[in-house]
């Protein structure tokens, strides 16, 4: 990221939507995702008086998702940006959930991209768009101990993207027909990405491996 003096805003507030995601496509685990028209979460954010980040509302998760700032992924990417902002006046964010907990949807990514979205608008835009991945991502590592971006950067970005790598960060976007179209079938069960990645090996044999970068070159 490049040195830059934030200009302030003369928003009192800005409202910002993120879609949802599809990750892990296929072949491409923690490599390949793509977003969907809708649906999405919605962040109002609003500059305060007092330091920090407050969530005053969450509506829509039927009160499962936690107020505290540093345990929340909306709250978590804003304290990253306000961080490297270096800026003295707090925020106040309110959280519009529309997408279902443990969908499989991105819903974590949503809320923390409709976070940072409307916060940088607040600051004037300082970061681009892939900037904020990288705030983005601390708050993924909370929602389920990984940072992975394969559902923050096309919630971000649009279209269908490939991370190439992580050490340094390279997205890469993906051309795709203009009449692609996709079906997302929810059944009423709710997997936390946590609990789900814990029950994957670390190792992987390299037949396997070889096999799955060819599937991955072939997409």
């Amino acid at each position: 990221m490049q040195n830059f003096k934030p200009q302030i805003s003369s928003l009192k507030s800005v409202s910002a939507f993120a879609p949802a995601t599809v990750a892990n496509v296929v072949c491409g685990f923690d490599v390949f995702g793509f977003a969907v028209n809708e649906p999405g979460d919605v962040v109002h954010a609003r500059f305060a008086e007092n330091p920090g980040v407050t969530i005053s509302k969450i509506i829509g998760d039927k009160g499962v998702l936690p107020l505290e700032a540093n345990k929340n992924t909306a709250g978590v990417a804003v304290q990253q940006l306000l961080l490297k902002l270096q800026i003295d006046k707090g925020v106040e964010i309110e959280l519009e959930k529309n997408l279902p907990l443990g969908s499989g949807m991105g819903s974590s990514a949503a809320s923390a991209v409709a976070a940072l979205v409307a916060v940088n608008a607040l600051a004037g835009n300082p970061f681009k768009k892939n900037d904020l991945v990288t705030f983005a991502l601390e708050a993924e590592r909370v929602a389920c101990g990984a940072a992975h971006a394969d559902n923050i950067a096309p919630s971000l970005l649009g279209g269908f993207v490939l991370i190439r790598s992580y050490n340094p960060l390279d997205i890469v976007s993906i051309p795709y027909p203009e009449y692609l179209c996709v079906a997302l079938v929810h059944p009423d069960i709710e997997l936390k990405t946590k609990d789900a990645r814990q029950l994957l090996k670390t190792t992987l044999p390299l037949r396997d491996a070889v096999q799955q970068w060819g599937n991955t070159a072939g997409l």
